[in-house]
């Protein structure tokens, strides 16, 4: 779909529809912006940049026709510990980097990809940034002015438990009154957004009451300008960029985790479907222009989204809106936002931090009692006690491990007879038995992956069964929707080990991938294409035919209804055909 083709036929209707949605997002976007951005470090306006500039930009060229970008609360440990070691200026660098591995991996088309990362990683690390974001404005609720900043999470508690004795009341009492309004508004006035409520109720009642007796953002990170951000190139080097790499890498690939999945969320909500490969392209775009005026990095915000679609909007014309709407604020009314308490933020983003935590995804997989409950607290206690990418790292090779143990421990290779007793004499494991099984004939039924991860299991059940040396194996593999070439070589190991005995090997019933693995290996060559066959009866006929009869002769044990012809001396009835 092409970029115009988002808003083909477009009316006023539509237009009103994304002119009250967009005016309601972008006044709710105002104090969340300013709040990522104090929470990530740096100063509000840069917040308010982003939500400006980032946000008309994904709209504009995102993936989704409901999409609201801007700061989210997913960047706030990142962007934290980068301005906390490299700087601002480098956290810019950062970003623009970010956005050209978004654009490139939305042109190589690797959104589809995302979707691959397990549930319980992204619960996992949702559920700790959580927890990181709302212990991280604890210091603001109380009061706690100049408490030296850490990058790790034990040491920022430390911090705050030892000087608690300093809280301050008037702080604490602006920022109940503001979590209060939060709480109350959506039960009494649901059409308000109760963070704004909140915000201003609060921010009057500490300037009439509680006059310099609280942090406010101008007297903390001085005063907001009324003025448009400048465009400023940052300035990069070769040094510059080897030493950003992997921060940028880490922003880029939860930009696109968390931009995807709000998209998804509106899909959901709209019955629409969004382009991946586009929104990633979009949220590039945008995080490459958003530094050149200051802006901190930006991803598709699900909260946001959500409120733009219950508000009615009709197309990307309600994000493009919304942004500008907060460039319009911004205009008139910077002077205003300088005189906000840092209290009366905090309760904002400890809400936004509860809300995102996925607590009820996160008990659900937990009460599960499986491996997935593993992956998530191991990734959740990462990313609180650690970093993200050591989180996402850890929880991504976890949870790769357990599922090829998972995938290998599906494999199942078993010997098998005809049961006479079950229709078309299904072939069936319990038949072989001490006495009932055919010295000449191996037949085995292989289910599951033959991948890396078991492929080996599958060579050491067939070798470790075949006491008696039969000359022929029948490898019933119906059921193998995959080989890698790992499954092949082990396949090949177990094909050499009977041509080598003047053995025979026949394959019934491959599917398409595996039957191309083997002819791309040789496999199928090394075994013959006579070989394959379709049924298992045809490949059982075929066996039967190339047993040697002599062998037959008194033989007791009668694993094929033939059996009863082949073991008499001088038997005429030698017409051995199947239909299985």
């Amino acid at each position: 779909m092409k970029l115009w083709e988002r808003f083909a036929g477009y009316n006023a209707a539509f237009f009103r529809r994304d002119l009250t949605s967009g005016l309601i997002v972008g006044v709710i976007a105002i104090p969340l912006g300013m709040a990522f951005a104090i929470a990530s470090g740096v100063s509000p306006q840069y917040g308010i940049y982003t939500t400006i500039v980032a946000g008309f930009l994904i709209s504009l060229f995102g993936g989704s026709r409901f999409q609201i970008g801007g700061p989210t609360g997913a960047f706030v440990p990142i962007l934290f510990a980068i301005v906390a070691q490299y700087g601002y200026e480098n956290l810019l660098v950062a970003g623009l980097l970010a956005g050209v591995l978004l654009v490139l991996m939305g042109v190589f088309r690797l959104g589809a990809l995302i979707k691959f990362i397990p549930r319980p990683v992204t619960i996992g690390f949702t559920a700790g940034i959580a927890v990181i974001i709302f212990t991280g404005q604890i210091a603001n609720f109380l009061g706690l002015s100049h408490l030296p900043k850490h990058e790790d999470f034990l040491s920022n508690m430390g911090e705050i438990g030892t000087h608690l004795a300093a809280t301050n009341p008037y702080s604490v009492a602006t920022a109940l009154i503001c979590l209060a309004a939060i709480l109350l508004t959506p039960k009494y006035m649901p059409k308000v957004p109760g963070s704004l409520v909140g915000l201003v109720l609060s921010s009057l009642i500490a300037a009439w009451f509680f006059d310099g007796k609280v942090a406010t953002i101008g007297s903390t990170y001085g005063a907001i300008s009324s003025s448009l951000p400048a465009f400023h190139f940052p300035s990069v080097t070769f040094e510059q960029i080897k030493l950003m790499i992997h921060p940028a890498i880490v922003i880029a690939l939860l930009g696109g985790i968390e931009s995807l999945l709000s998209a998804v969320v509106a899909d959901g909500m709209t019955g629409t479907r969004h382009h991946s490969n586009r929104e990633l392209i979009g949220q590039g775009i945008a995080n490459i222009v958003a530094p050149l005026f200051g802006g901190i990095p930006a991803t598709g915000a699900i909260a946001r989204t959500a409120t733009n679609i219950k508000t009615g909007a009709a197309s990307p014309v309600s994000g493009m809106v919304h942004s500008l709407v907060v460039l319009f604020v911004l205009l008139l009314c910077a002077p205003l936002a300088s005189a906000i308490p840092l209290a009366s933020m905090a309760p904002i983003l400890m809400v936004v931090a509860w809300n995102m935590s996925e607590r009820k995804e996160f008990a659900h997989v937990l009460k599960t009692r499986t491996s997935d409950s593993g992956v998530l607290l191991l990734t959740f206690s990462l990313t609180v006690l650690t970093d993200l990418t050591t989180a996402v790292e850890v929880g991504m090779v976890l949870a790769v491990i357990l599922f090829v143990k998972r995938m290998s421990d599906l494999l199942t290779v078993a010997k098998v007879l005809p049961d006479p007793t079950v229709t078309h004499e299904k072939m069936l494991p319990h038949m072989v038995r001490d006495g009932h099984d055919c010295p000449q004939i191996a037949v085995f039924t292989v289910e599951g992956a033959l991948f890396f991860g078991a492929a080996s299991i599958f060579e050491q059940r067939i070798l470790d069964t075949l006491h008696q040396h039969p000359g022929i194996l029948l490898l019933r593999m119906g059921k193998v929707p995959f080989m890698d070439t790992t499954g092949a070589a082990n396949l090949l190991s177990v094909v050499n080990d009977f041509q080598r005995r003047g053995g025979i090997v026949l394959i019934s019933g491959l599917q398409p991938q595996p039957r191309d693995m083997m002819k791309r290996t040789g496999l199928a060559c090394k075994i013959g294409e006579e070989r394959f066959f379709a049924h298992t009866g045809e490949a059982l006929s075929s066996a039967l035919a190339l047993l040697d009869q002599q062998k037959c002769i008194g033989c007791k044990h009668f694993a094929f209804r033939e059996c009863a012809a082949l073991c008499v001396p001088n038997s005429h009835n030698r017409q051995l055909t199947r239909s299985e």
